[in-house]
């Protein structure tokens, strides 16, 4: 995903966070329960052995001839199947020299003999050993040691003494555990994976608020809204209010500045109109002489004053300006203000209407003044050409006259530089146009038009089109 692929994203963080401790807990939980599960079958197979050896140890006696025999088969059936992997066996254990192994043993032994090492053990002690048996099974045995009194015609009564053995194979445990680990770690798998799914769907609706946020803000930014909306999670509503209250503070700074621009604007307006009146009259040098520097102050008080105004416009912007009714305005009106010269106005208009993101009035200056220049330039024809960029509108208008010299171009974007004196203007057009452009975060660029001419490229924020 795009929001994940982001650096230090803050999604990524919290989900991969997530994921690790996830892991960490299913392996522990999993290790935990394995060893529980194997200690339980442990704890059932003694169990189950001690059983067994009680049960040998009940039904075994002493036949009339003084040999061990058992007055009743043993239950399990296991007994009677050769090497099933449960076996018994008694031992005579008299003294080490007369110790005799396998006097009687299991069928399931067939003509295997267990050899135990010899242990001292007390009547009725249970000792746990590890023995190898038939076919090289390991097999995991408890013995005990038992007395019998027998009668002897010579001595009288005897003592014997037995060693009973019971023995499983080890596999009757590995066998389970290995099953069990299996049924385990894939259900502890699934698990995993539907906590992380789990997780990601947290990530995603805890972070959407700040997705929502950033949808707004760049309302604002578009100019379609003033404020960001309040209804936003506790966590994020007190960042919404102060930044609102950043917006408000910006808007009366804007406000207090425009009207100090217009306050200084009509302070001057009043010993200007005085100067130029007391001059109307006269015909001397002294008198034409104030009236030219009173006419250039009138026109940099006037562009100044146009400069703050569509300065704060753009800052409060709210509205977003269609180029097709401008441009259309404007070459109507540069048809009849040039209609002497017979000159051919083409647009170039784009497949998708595009729209300005500012105002209708700072549109209309910035593209009128170029259009103005290009018709006074021209010698049969003008072209506006109209191109969509993302969130960046183009505007070339072209004209096949004479064209600015590559060392002059930055010169006429100067305030009051005029290229051809003969030629009617103030020398402010193409300086309000870039100061404009730039306000909006934009650009104004001359090059070599392909008509021959000059081609002035505006470079414009557009407005972006939402889906309602």
């Amino acid at each position: 995903m795009i929001w994940f692929s982001a650096r230090g994203s803050l999604r990524l963080r919290l989900f991969v966070g997530t994921v690790c401790w996830i892991v960490v807990s299913i392996v522990a939980a999993g290790w935990g329960l394995s060893a529980l599960f194997r200690q339980h079958v442990e704890a059932q197979l003694e169990d189950e052995l001690h059983r067994h050896l009680d049960q040998l140890t009940a039904q075994l006696t002493l036949d009339g001839r003084g040999r061990p025999a058992l007055s009743a088969a043993l239950s399990d059936p296991r007994w009677q199947r050769p090497y099933s992997g449960l076996y018994w066996q008694v031992d005579l254990a008299d003294s080490p020299g007369k110790a005799q192994a396998g006097v009687l043993r299991s069928r399931s032994l067939w003509d295997f003999v267990l050899t135990a090492s010899i242990v001292h053990l007390e009547d009725a002690q249970i000792h746990h050993l590890r023995l190898r048996g038939p076919n090289d099974q390991s097999l995991a045995v408890v013995e005990r040691q038992v007395h019998f009194a027998a009668a002897d015609e010579a001595t009288g009564e005897i003592q014997h003494a037995f060693r009973l053995l019971v023995a499983v194979e080890e596999s009757q445990l590995d066998e389970p555990l290995a099953r069990f680990n299996k049924a385990l770690w894939l259900s502890l798998c699934v698990l995993g994976g539907g906590l992380a799914i789990a997780a990601l769907s947290q990530v995603v609706v805890g972070l959407a608020p700040l997705r929502k946020l950033q949808q707004a803000l760049e309302r604002v930014r578009e100019g379609e809204a003033t404020t960001l909306p309040n209804h936003f999670p506790a966590e994020i509503q007190p960042l919404v209010e102060e930044f609102n209250k950043v917006l408000e503070q910006k808007a009366v700074v804007v406000e207090r500045a425009r009207t100090q621009a217009g306050n200084l604007a009509h302070a001057l307006k009043a010993p200007l109109s005085v100067l130029l009146n007391a001059a109307a009259g006269q015909d001397d040098e002294l008198a034409g002489q104030v009236r030219r520097q009173v006419s250039i102050a009138n026109q940099q008080v006037q562009y100044h004053l146009s400069r703050a105004q569509h300065a704060a416009d753009m800052r409060l912007a709210r509205v977003r300006t269609p180029l097709s009714s401008v441009v259309e305005g404007l070459l109507r009106t540069m048809r009849r203000l040039h209609a002497a010269r017979s000159l051919e106005l083409l647009w170039l208009a784009p497949a998708t209407p595009a729209v300005f993101r500012g105002e209708e009035q700072d549109l209309q200056e910035m593209l009128g003044n170029l259009l103005d220049n290009a018709c006074k330039w021209a010698q049969t024809r003008v072209t506006v050409d109209v191109r969509l960029h993302g969130k960046q509108l183009s505007i070339a208008v072209d004209d096949d006259g004479p064209g600015i010299d590559v060392d002059m171009r930055n010169a006429a974007l100067r305030r009051g530089v005029r290229i051809d004196e003969q030629t009617p203007g103030s020398g402010l057009g193409l300086a309000i146009v870039r100061d404009l452009t730039q306000l909006y975060g934009g650009e104004l660029q001359l090059s070599d038009s392909d008509l021959g001419g000059l081609c002035a490229l505006l470079i414009l924020p557009a407005a972006v089109m939402r889906a309602k």
